[in-house]
């Protein structure tokens, strides 16, 4: 299936987007845990490498969860009845979000710690 233009590549990969949102409850907590740390972030005065860092990282989490999502709706549109390597499909992919979500969390330490320490006027020798 080829897209007529550009603008319906654009639409077809926001109505990709539309769906996660609307359809995945960990999107959404993702994405609100992401929209905290711009918050902080902005409080924080970030640079422009922290802000480089914290959309990637965000962008990896969220992107992610997203081929996460085509994958499970690609395994359950094929597999009618369970499968013993269409759950390990499933439970890879789902592994490897967490694995993102927690190299995130990793991320978000050391952006977000060295600052705050700062502002706080706590420095460690």
């Amino acid at each position: 299936m080829k897209s007529e233009s550009l603008l319906h590549s654009f639409f077809y990969a926001f109505s990709g987007v539309w769906y996660t949102l609307k359809t995945q409850r960990n999107i959404r907590i993702h994405s609100i845990v992401g929209g905290l740390a711009v918050a902080l972030g902005v409080l924080l005065r970030f640079d422009a490498i922290r802000w480089a860092l914290l959309f990637l990282t965000i962008g990896a989490v969220v992107s992610a969860e997203m081929l996460n999502t085509a994958l499970e709706t690609v395994v359950d549109a094929q597999v009618e009845e369970f499968h013993p390597l269409a759950k390990v499909a499933k439970d890879v992919a789902a592994g490897a979000v967490m694995v993102m979500a927690i190299a995130a969390v990793f991320v978000g330490i050391c952006l977000f710690v060295p600052p705050l320490l700062n502002e706080l006027k706590i420095v460690f020798p």
